[in-house]
């Protein structure tokens, strides 16, 4: 008989593509994995990694093995799914992902809340990026992740997650106390193109939203000179607030501005997307829910401020 938590295991180094990849999304050592596996190959019969330079690859048969391990372990999912359906009841571990301000912003509320109305949910938050998290959603590491796309670029959100909104987030222009608009009590994004010589803060290269940016400011006619990169919003306010620069600061999370920085609301709003997503196999648990509506009662807290 093949043991499923085995399964899972191998599972685990065909998403990852190793051992120590494995280890990580398992949360355990790799000791533990290379363990797993030499019992499950005993299990099998065969062969199911050999080893491939400093890695390993599967077989033929680990492959074979690996493919049905995916089925089993999303047929357990469901069985799992209707069976808390049944019970009627958030009950178990969940593991949680957000990008930083989402963590922030959103889930001290929500956490707070399903403690108290879902005593027998244990909920755990990992903060992380949002392309980690769509990944992790899909490998089955994280059971639900909140994520991010921008009012006219959307991110990608492969078939077999569902997805559900969470809030609309506003994003306004924080400029330093100095420059020209900070006083106006709207802008559109237009109206940079006539101070050429400012500098932008943004996200770091490769990013989603570093790659908004620049599409959206492009559009605009602006070509944007961009000075200095930083992944968290707080750090791109400070360089703000030195006069180093400008940048988009979204709502959610953002805390009290630093001194000598102005947040100017965009006339034509921006926004950002925020959302929920999770596998469509665990859709029926009781527990995802829980967390969607509690996120979702957060966001209401958070657009009442």
């Amino acid at each position: 008989m093949l043991n499923l938590e085995r399964l899972r295991t191998l599972h685990a180094v065909a998403r990852h593509g190793s051992v120590s990849g494995a280890a990580e999304g398992l949360h355990v050592t790799t000791s533990a994995v290379s363990q797993q596996l030499s019992k499950l190959e005993r299990e099998a019969g065969q062969r199911l990694l050999v080893k491939n330079g400093r890695g390993v690859r599967l077989t033929d048969a680990g492959r074979l093995l690996a493919e049905h391990a995916g089925r089993i372990l999303s047929q357990v999912e469901l069985a799992q799914s209707d069976l808390e359906a049944q019970r009627g009841h958030a009950v178990g571990e969940l593991r949680l992902g957000a990008f930083p301000t989402a963590a922030r912003g959103l889930f001290p509320a929500a956490l707070m809340a399903l403690r108290a109305q879902h005593p027998q949910l244990r909920a755990r938050l990992v903060e992380m990026e949002q392309e980690e998290a769509v990944e992790g959603t899909v490998r089955g590491d994280i059971d639900l992740a909140v994520v991010l796309d921008w009012y006219n670029k959307p991110l990608p959100v492969p078939d077999e997650l569902v997805r559900a909104p969470v809030l609309d987030d506003p994003v306004d222009i924080a400029v330093p106390a100095g420059h020209p608009l900070a006083d106006r009590t709207d802008v559109s994004l237009a109206d940079f193109a006539d101070f050429a010589e400012d500098e932008w803060i943004a996200w770091p290269k490769g990013e989603f939203c570093h790659d908004w940016l620049l599409s959206t400011l492009r559009g605009q006619g602006i070509e944007p000179r961009i000075s200095h990169m930083a992944e968290e919003h707080a750090t791109q306010l400070a360089l703000v607030a030195a006069g180093l620069g400008i940048a988009v600061a979204p709502r959610l999370g953002r805390g009290p501005l630093p001194d000598g920085v102005r947040a100017v609301p965009v006339r034509h709003t921006m926004c950002r997307h925020v959302f929920a997503i999770w596998r469509a196999d665990a859709d029926r648990r009781p527990s995802i829910r829980a967390v969607a509506d509690a996120l979702r009662e957060a966001a209401r807290g958070v657009a009442g401020d």
